[in-house]
This record gives C-alpha cells, structure tokens and sequence, in this order.
C-alpha cells in the first residue's frame, strides 16, 4: 500500500507544482495589467520594482492555490482513469476513497499551511505590497524632455528643448521660463546648447547653457508696471541647478497602513472587534443618558424658567408671548435632539460597518484552507468520472468550478461587507453551496456513474414512454 500511495504522490505532485505556478503568473499578469500606467515613467530602480513584485506575486496564492489544487487533482485522477489504472486499483479490491485517502492527506497538509500562511505572513505580505504600491503611485514621473513640448514638471520653471541628441545630455534651443516669483513670464532664458547631468546624489539636475540670452522684465513698483522696463543679459555660459528631490519616491510610514484588516491576523482581528463592539455599548448606553440629560429635561421647561415648573403651569395658562416663546424652545430643542441623534446614529453604523469588514476578513483566514479540501473533492471525482488528462478537458472543467467559486465567494463578501447578510453567510457562502457538489460527485464516482453519458439521462425517459404506450 505505501508503494501504491507514493506513486499516487508522485502522479500529483507534478502536476500541482505545475498548475499552481502557472496561476500564480497568470494572477501575477493581471495585477501588472491592472497598475501598469502607475509604473511606467516613474524611473523606478530595479530594486523597488523586484521588491513590489515579489511581495505581490505572494498575495496571489490566496487564489492560485485552490485553482492549483482544483485542476492538478483533475488531471490526475483523469490520468489514471485514462491509461485504465484507475480500473487496475479498484479490480484489486480498492475503492475509490481509498485511492483518495493519501492525496486527501496531502490536501488536508497543504490546508494547514495555508491557514498558516493566511494567518501569519500574508498580513505582512500586504502591508508591505499595499504601502509600497502607494509610494509608487504618489511617486512623481521622471523627469523627461521631449523635442519641442514644454516641461512643467519642475516646480517654477517651464523648459522647452528643442532637440535632444542621441548622448541623451546635449541640448539645442533650449527655452526657460522661471515662474518662482509668480509674477508670470518675466523671467525668460534662451540658449543655443546646454549639456544636462545629475548629480552623483541624483538629488540635482544641472543644465550648463552655453551661447544665451537672459530677460527680465521689471515691475518691482508702479512706475515700472507702467513703463515695463527690460533687462537684457547676454552671456556664453550660465549654470542652473534645479532640486530632484521631489522626483525622489518617499516611504511612506507603515504604521499608517496597520489598520486595515487585511493587514492583520486572527489575534488581531479579535481584539480590534472586542474594541469596536464595547465601543458601540458604551455609545448606546451614553446616547439614553444623554438625550434624556440634554434635552428630555430642558423640555419640561415651557418658558424656560424653573419656577414655572414649581408653580405646576400648563401651556394653556401662558401668555400669548409665553406661548410663542415655549414653542420656539421646543422647536430648538427638538432640532437638536434630532442633530445629535442623527450624528450617533451614523458613528454607530460606521461602527457596525467596521466590525462586518473585520469580521470578514476573519472568516477568510478559515475559508482559504477549507477551500482547498472541498475543491479536492470536485476535481478528483471529476477526473474519475471524465478519464481524460491533460490539460484541455481538465482545464475547461476546472475554470467553470473555479469560476463559479470565485463568484460566489466575490458574492458572498460583498453582501457581508454592505451588511447584507452576516458575514460568516457570506464568507462560507462558496462552500456551502460547492460542499454538497463534491459530496455528490464522490458519490458518483465511487458507484461508476457515467454522470456526463447523455443515454445515462435519456433511456429512464424512453423507457417511462414505453411503459405508458
């Protein structure tokens, strides 16, 4: 049985390693095409982009791994149903849930380190991807000149270059326009060439103009608005140093981004809720208390004078003046009341809407790994039932079950997270509903049933007809 059970092994682990790599790219793509315009032309190193990369082809195993586990299952049991060792193993007495058990074991060890995984480093895996990734976006372009546009991207000067050479450092008709007085274009520099380098630092950018004309128009008083005197200086070379600093990507402090659930783990999680619901007490509590305080008993106060209480005088023994008057405290006080009223009722369903996002992402940290057991279940009965390997019918069997999962999985966490429905129902929603599919088809593999045989479905009919003629 041991030789049995590791060339069973054997037959999955290829193509599990295989499958799960190939939707880690695939998800790993779809986040590249999703933020690409947010990298290009930010002159980004090789090291942040590898480090962003890296932490956020982590957050895909969240969802490559019950793809991998879906499909690689499939193949591998349509691969022994196909070469008819499948029909070998249960003509030595074996059954179907015994062929499964070492492959169910693995699953269930996979599932484990999944929850681990979920639990412990994909917490820190997202606060770094996530902090990282608002860098990158806050990040300025780089700074690039092309031929004959204007360039604004630094702050107080508008250049225009004419043409660039192939060197990438020699400028011809070079135009500046310096903005930093804003006071307009007063300030005008021209030049026929200028050579443009960094700093070793790259914290400046000097441009060495070379054969120029600068212009100052002078309008220091009202005389001079008046007049618009010039000064016109001609020069052969002038250096200019503008500040890169700004070009530079900042990080931003991760402690900023720890509060968000995604962010945290099960510990975490617990204590962060514990905080929100005695919150949300103490609030409803405070709220009777002082509603009844601030303006319940300012409302006993007809003309707001206390010794009109004492005296036990009803509204109908006031004044007119007295009347009007005690309906305007009224009116004051019940716009009030209703302002503040207003405003606890929605910090309470912030509150409320907290604690659902939080829960949410507790539930998650379970619903990966038991996931992966229950895809176990479908792909596995599926590839007994189908007998084909490979990747083409196994492949569009499993994006269907895969599909329908992450359907109902995006459902389901929506619902929970508007309130919808409690966030364990839409958290659990995908399994509930693909738990009794995988029951069923382990059923029907185990009894042989030709699920996918059209006559299958259609002899029982022919056979009600014969039987009513």
């Amino acid at each position: 049985m041991k030789t049995l059970h590791r060339f069973i092994l054997k037959s999955y682990l290829g193509p599990f390693v295989m499958t799960f790599f190939i939707s880690m790219f695939v998800f790993f793509m779809m986040f590249i095409f999703k933020y690409i315009d947010d990298f290009v032309g930010k002159g980004l190193g090789a090291g942040v982009l590898s480090e962003l990369f890296f932490y956020f082809s982590l957050t895909t195993i969240p969802t490559a791994l019950p793809l991998a586990i879906l499909l690689s299952s499939l193949m591998t049991f349509g691969n022994l149903g196909e070469h008819f060792e499948l029909t070998a193993m249960k003509s030595a007495g074996l059954s179907l849930q015994k062929i499964m058990f070492p492959l169910f074991m693995f699953t269930s060890i996979i599932a484990l380190l999944a929850f681990y995984f979920s639990n412990n480093i994909l917490p820190y895996t997202n606060l770094k991807a996530g902090s990282l990734l608002y860098d990158v976006r806050e990040s300025k372009p780089a700074l690039l000149f092309k031929d004959g546009v204007f360039n604004n991207s630094l702050e107080g000067f508008s250049i225009r270059v004419g043409k660039k050479d192939k060197d990438g450092k020699t400028l011809r008709d070079i135009m500046i326009y310096d903005h930093r007085a804003m006071q307009g274009n007063n300030i005008v520099l021209s030049a026929e060439t200028g050579v443009m380098e960094q700093t070793p630092d790259k914290m400046f950018l000097v441009i060495t103009l070379q054969n120029g004309v600068s212009y100052k128009e002078m309008a220091d008083n009202a005389k001079d608005a008046e007049t618009h005197p010039l000064i016109r200086d001609k020069f052969e070379q002038r250096i200019i140093r503008f500040d890169l600093s700004e070009f530079k990507m900042s990080r931003t402090d991760e402690a900023l981004f720890k509060n968000n659930a995604q962010m945290m783990n099960l510990s975490q999680l617990n204590s962060v809720v514990d905080s929100l619901k005695m919150k949300i007490e103490k609030r409803k509590f405070e709220f009777g208390k002082q509603l009844n305080q601030t303006y319940y008993s300012k409302s006993t106060l007809l003309t707001g004078k206390k010794e009109d209480v004492k005296n036990n005088l009803s509204f109908y023994d006031l004044s007119k003046a007295q009347k009007l008057n005690a309906i305007e405290i009224a009116s004051n006080i019940a716009r009030s009341a209703k302002a503040y009223t207003e405003s606890v009722s929605s910090d309470y369903e912030s509150d409320v809407f907290s604690v659902d996002r939080f829960n949410t992402e507790w539930h998650r940290k379970f619903t990966l790994s038991i996931a992966c057991v229950v895809l176990f279940f479908i792909g596995a009965p599926l590839g007994a039932i189908i007998r084909k390997g490979g990747l083409g019918m196994p492949m569009v069997v499993s994006i269907i079950f895969f599909l329908l999962f992450h359907i109902l999985s995006i459902t389901g966490e929506k619902l929970a997270k508007e309130g919808a429905i409690p966030p364990y129902q839409g958290m659990w929603l995908a399994t509930i509903i693909l738990l009794p599919v995988g029951i069923f088809l382990t059923y029907k593999a185990t009894s042989d049933s030709n699920l996918f045989n059209a006559d299958a479905y259609i002899q029982p009919i022919k056979r009600f007809f014969i039987r009513k003629k």
